[in-house]
């Protein structure tokens, strides 16, 4: 029987959207300058650059990443998921959505789980760290939803669950074995807001977010990872440089 890590062991409780009642969510500046140009790019709000930040309209240096893939057949087929679509369909702010983004990115789902490993040449992976993946194999993870952060404010996500490997989350090991900072929020990015949401609108999502925090969306086998190489953080152009088995 597989072991998930719990709210307690991960950082999604102390990570989420604070909504303030009677008060509307504004969109945040990270989003404004990474996602917002992407998606609305004549939006008065939107930051097409910063002084030192290396976005210009939301695209960037092609950045290499070793991520985890959510098929979109999969998830599709989840009915939990298809609930929680329609609910978003049918909610106050469902034209505030960007429903035409999620056919461009349905191949391209993932959770991050080493991030920025290499910058314009694709991450030469260790052998050592494919011996860690073979050692580790195949493994679980559970998908929940809706999740809604305090960075990137504007974007949902579906919250990830690792298995817990001999008493330590999965994901942990494998940024280990690639020598990177270990994490405790591993996010698939679904959907994207093209506009602030007015108080009304904030807490029906709020509501939302609420009624499915305890809920799965779906349990998924993994048995393979990706290098994905992208230029914005929509992985828009994003191409998978290198499948990569647990086996």
């Amino acid at each position: 029987m597989n072991t998930f890590c719990s709210d307690a062991e991960l950082g999604y409780e102390r990570t989420r959207t604070r909504f303030v009642p009677g008060e509307k969510l504004q969109l945040d500046e990270a989003y404004r300058l990474a996602h917002l140009p992407l998606i609305a790019p004549d939006h008065p709000d939107v930051i097409p650059a910063r002084p030192g930040a290396t976005y210009g309209m939301g695209r960037h240096e092609r950045i290499f990443s070793l991520v985890l893939p959510v098929p979109p057949d999969v998830l599709e087929k989840s009915a939990a998921f298809e609930e929680v679509e329609g609910q978003l369909r049918q909610s106050p702010f469902a034209d505030k959505i960007a429903w035409d983004l999620l056919p461009k990115r349905r191949e391209k789902l993932h959770a991050t789980i080493c991030g920025n490993l290499s910058k314009d040449v694709p991450y030469r992976i260790p052998g050592a760290a494919r011996a860690a993946l073979r050692r580790l194999g195949p493994l679980r993870v559970k998908l929940r939803g809706l999740f809604s952060g305090n960075i990137n404010v504007g974007r949902l996500y579906l919250r990830v669950y690792p298995e817990c490997r001999e008493g330590t989350n999965a994901l942990r090991q494998i940024q280990r074995a690639f020598g990177r900072p270990e994490t405790d929020l591993y996010l698939v990015g679904l959907f994207n807001f093209v506009d602030h949401l007015n108080s009304m609108e904030a807490e029906a999502l709020r509501h939302l977010i609420e009624l499915w925090w305890d809920r799965p969306i779906l349990t998924l086998d993994v048995v393979s990872l990706w290098l994905l190489g992208a230029s914005d953080d929509l992985v828009l152009d994003a191409a998978v440089e290198e499948l990569i088995p647990l086996a």
